[in-house]
């Protein structure tokens, strides 16, 4: 009854459940030495239409320190808040589909 776009958000939504994980998990190692921080290729999961976990990708670039560990916490906290405001969204959409659709059920009712 949802129109795909629903579909997309579930999807969406569950990509930034994951990423939110592997963000948790880079900041519980940011003094594990060797530890690589991991997060996900948001574009190239989004696009692929399986239904699997998401592949977490070593995240390049970042600076390494002489423990080999690359975690930084300003990183990681931007990711956090920026989730944050991206699942607010894409649930706040969600709710708006699902209101949409119990109010055509409820005006089916009284007719």
């Amino acid at each position: 009854m949802l129109d795909p776009l629903a579909g997309q958000l579930e999807h969406y939504m569950d990509l930034l459940s994951a990423r939110q994980k592997l963000v948790a998990a880079n900041i519980a190692n940011a003094d594990t030495p060797g530890y690589k921080t991991q997060d996900i290729d948001f574009q190239a999961e989004f696009l692929n239409a399986t239904s699997g976990p998401p592949m977490p990708v070593e995240v390049r670039g970042l600076a390494l320190r002489n423990d080999g560990n690359n975690v930084s916490i300003d990183r990681e906290a931007r990711l956090l808040s920026e989730n944050a405001l991206r699942f607010s969204v894409a649930s706040s959409l969600l709710r708006d589909q699902i209101k949409s659709v119990k109010e055509a059920i409820e005006e089916g009712k009284t007719t």
